[in-house]
């Protein structure tokens, strides 16, 4: 069973005597009060002030840009600005309540007001659908919402969650799994992979590489991009029959049809095609448990020839520097699926390293809300 924190409280240390007197001074309303009110110290207050509401109102700042998403508010302010009474028409928003929508879109980067009164769309507004997949994360977001109504329950318990139920292809369902269920998961997994894709590949060098299997690789967007990028590699794909169906007419689309290989299976269950001196595996090991990820690892290991290259590209937790995208969001998402967690880039090059993978490089990303990157290489065995 876990045990508390066992810190003699009787005998405190120097940084914890710091840290009692610091807190202490933070919490106490008398010197909030005189830092409001203190040149230096006022402009500290103002911005951590601003922050805590920003904490408070961040709930409904999202609900704000669900509504902006399914109102589509986006597409009706694309070729020109327009009034509220032209918004409501055109949503069946009632004009005042369309009127509150549009300020609040306005004050968070969504929209702006013209000299005339009119709405047009801002940057951040005007820049959403050109992020693939973003829209539609946003649309059913209320599915995560209602997981985390009672949050206080959630973490204590999340034993039963809707989100679960809404992506059970992700937890290696047994059986028939239901079409239209795969199709819009991996629809959807496509649209964001493009950047994902595009983000990766920045850090990535595969002119070395002659062929690469993309473990759970969906309907092979991520080997679409590889495949373009770099002409002379064979891609081959392995997933769900239900899911990698779809890769086949991607591959058509772009041409890459003659040297792509698709393949059928469960990596649970089945062992991984042969013949790849590279393996990626895109969004896979955040959406399962340790013991899953070691048991996918081996097999990654053993279908590698000496030399080859593993290449992991996630979401991933900030681990001893815990940063927003990874912990304050996918981490949260990932235990309301109820599986897997989002690691950190040192927790996952613990696990390659468990199974033998050796040159384990973690580059540094741009865009950790994209993606993080870890990539490995087996070794060459020693002659005997």
């Amino acid at each position: 069973m876990a045990t508390a924190d066992q810190t003699d409280l009787s005998r405190p240390s120097l940084s914890d005597r710091i840290y009692g007197w610091r807190t202490a001074l933070l919490r106490s309303r008398k010197f909030q009060k005189w830092a409001a009110r203190t040149p230096f110290a006022a402009r500290i207050a103002k911005k951590d002030g601003e922050a805590l509401f920003d904490l408070v109102a961040g709930f409904i700042h999202a609900q704000v840009l669900q509504a902006f998403v399914i109102l589509k508010l986006s597409d009706h302010l694309a070729h020109a600005p327009r009034s509220v009474q032209d918004l409501a028409l055109r949503t069946q928003v009632p004009a005042s309540r369309m009127r509150v929508l549009c300020q609040a879109a306005t004050s968070l980067g969504l929209m702006k007001r013209t000299r005339n009164g009119r709405y047009a769309l801002g940057r951040l507004g005007a820049a959403l659908p050109g992020i693939p997949g973003l829209e539609m994360m946003i649309a059913h977001h209320d599915v995560l919402y209602r997981d985390l109504m009672d949050p206080v329950v959630f973490f204590r318990d999340g034993s039963t969650t809707e989100l679960a139920d809404f992506w059970p292809y992700v937890f290696g369902a047994t059986g028939e799994i239901d079409t239209e269920t795969a199709e819009t998961y991996s629809d959807l997994m496509a649209e964001s992979q493009t950047l994902v894709a595009e983000e990766a590949l920045r850090h990535l060098d595969l002119r070395n590489v002659e062929t690469l299997l993309d473990v759970g690789g969906g309907t092979g967007a991520f080997l679409t991009a590889v495949g373009l990028a770099y002409p002379e590699i064979r891609l081959q794909l392995f997933d769900l029959p239900v899911v990698a169906q779809g890769a086949r007419a991607r591959f058509e689309r772009h041409g890459l049809s003659e040297r792509a290989t698709i393949s059928g299976g469960s990596f649970r269950t089945d062992a991984l095609p042969s013949g790849a001196d590279a393996i990626s595996l895109v969004r896979v090991l955040y959406d399962h448990s340790d013991e899953t990820v070691e048991a996918l690892l081996k097999k990654v290991f053993a279908a590698l020839p000496d030399g080859g290259r593993v290449i992991v590209a996630e979401p991933m937790s900030g681990g001893d520097h815990p940063e927003r995208a990874g912990d304050a969001y996918f981490a949260i998402y990932c235990m309301a699926m109820r599986t897997g967690r989002a690691r950190s880039a040192a927790e996952i090059s613990e696990l390659l390293e468990k199974e033998g993978f050796s040159d384990i490089r973690a580059p540094r990303i741009g865009r950790m809300f994209i993606t993080g990157l870890v990539t490995a290489t087996k070794p060459a065995r020693k002659p005997v």
